[in-house]
């Protein structure tokens, strides 16, 4: 029997997974191996009735360049007592190539522990994707999907400014990032917009509710005096998972509920939370302008790779080829500035409970400060023209709500 590569994709999607599984595909099947693509992730290899796609290099070649993945995901992830060796012993499997942040790599790498334990010899290869751009690669590189997502989601924050520069009016704009703010300060950035609020921001503060309403009133007003009564605001989402869940309910926004009583914060729209919240505060200080909220998730993960992730991915998977062949296993591939391809290992990145700590923006950094600067928000000079809409403008002042004086 022909010795077998696994693919598997774990997660949410993010462009450039068909680009990976192409190039594995094609790389391996040049050497003679079966390549067999598993739907369903993890759920899919302890399947008694496992659903398999079998690749040939025209099914390869036809889906490198498309979104999405030809394989079904899930976040499906297993316990220790469901794992067997069944489909990698039926299949003379030699390689499983997974596909996921670091929770995928993480139950590979205790998967591939039951299975050598099993008496097989079976590697593993992990290859990083997220769009959050939060996985601690060296040389702080892009996780793959990342500049896709952000490229896609300039073009509809492009379109939302023109829009509200048309209509005079503001939108408040969510985008994904659960605990890094890389993707919304790389729209922000790119789109000109007047302000992002990010998790990043709040490294001298608590960040609450009340603060990030009072960041957006001090942009809005801020452009208010410049004679500007439009713009868009976006926030990271992860603004909203770092504050604290009765904080949220205070606020009085209704929530659906899980069987254990807690509110399914991923159910509800941040945009239109934030936006709400907004209304009310403007409303409090007699302002009144036109806001609208946007959410911008979803469109981001399944849109077709640009050129960036398409080398970048074509790069990992030929990596994976690299890794394997030197014998590794248990490692992530990664890709250096100069594209020289090297191991990545897990255990050199956990804390004391095991958990990967997740890759930040460097708010230090030059590129964050002067983009930071160019926002428009209210400062001490602006007292006197600020008191012009606002009953206490010295509350407004954005660098003494996150504490940066």
């Amino acid at each position: 029997m022909k010795s077998t590569v696994a693919i598997i994709c774990a997660g949410g999607p993010a462009p450039g997974i068909n680009t990976v599984v192409s190039t594995v595909a094609k790389e391996f099947l040049k050497k003679d191996f079966r390549v067999l693509g598993v739907h369903h992730g993890f759920e899919g290899l302890i399947s008694d009735q496992p659903d398999v796609k079998e690749f040939d290099f025209f099914h390869a070649d036809r889906i490198f360049s498309r979104g999405g993945s030809t394989l079904i995901m899930s976040r499906y992830k297993p316990k220790t007592e469901e794992f067997h060796s069944r489909f990698f012993e039926n299949n003379n499997v030699k390689l499983l190539v997974t596909i996921g942040g670091d929770d995928t790599a993480s139950t590979a790498n205790r998967m591939m522990s039951f299975i050598n334990r099993d008496g097989l010899n079976v590697q593993n290869i992990h290859v990083p994707k997220t769009i959050d751009n939060d996985l601690p690669l060296p040389g702080r590189n892009p996780t793959f999907g990342f500049h896709s997502a952000k490229h896609e989601g300039v073009k509809i924050g492009n379109t939302l400014y023109e829009d509200a520069r048309t209509t005079n009016s503001w939108f408040v704009l969510s985008s994904m990032g659960r605990s890094a703010g890389h993707l919304a300060f790389g729209i922000g950035t790119a789109c000109h917009f007047p302000m992002m609020i990010i998790p990043e921001m709040f490294n001298r503060t608590k960040p609450t509710v009340e603060k990030v309403v009072d960041i957006m009133v001090s942009s809005i007003v801020k452009r208010k005096i410049q004679g500007i009564d439009y713009g868009v605001i976006i926030i990271s989402e992860g603004v909203f998972h770092a504050f604290d869940e009765q904080e949220i309910l205070d606020t009085g926004i209704k929530f659906t509920y899980d069987a254990h009583g807690h509110p399914e914060l991923g159910n509800v729209s941040k945009a239109q939370f934030f936006n709400v919240l907004l209304q009310e505060k403007l409303k409090e200080e007699g302002i009144t302008i036109k806001s609208r909220p946007d959410d911008l998730g979803y469109e981001l993960r399944c849109c077709a790779p640009i050129g960036f992730d398409l080398t970048l991915c074509s790069l990992l998977g030929i990596g994976v080829r690299k890794l394997y062949e030197k014998g590794l296993t248990g490692c992530i591939v990664s890709a250096d500035p100069n594209g020289d391809i090297s191991p990545v290992y897990l255990s050199d990145h956990q804390d004391e409970h095991g958990k990967v700590r997740p890759r930040l923006l460097d708010i230090q950094s030059e590129i964050a400060q002067l983009f930071f600067q160019s926002l428009d928000y209210l400062s001490e000079p602006d007292t006197a023209s600020a008191s012009n809409y606002l009953l206490h403008p010295e509350k407004y002042m954005f660098k003494k709500i996150l504490n940066w004086n």
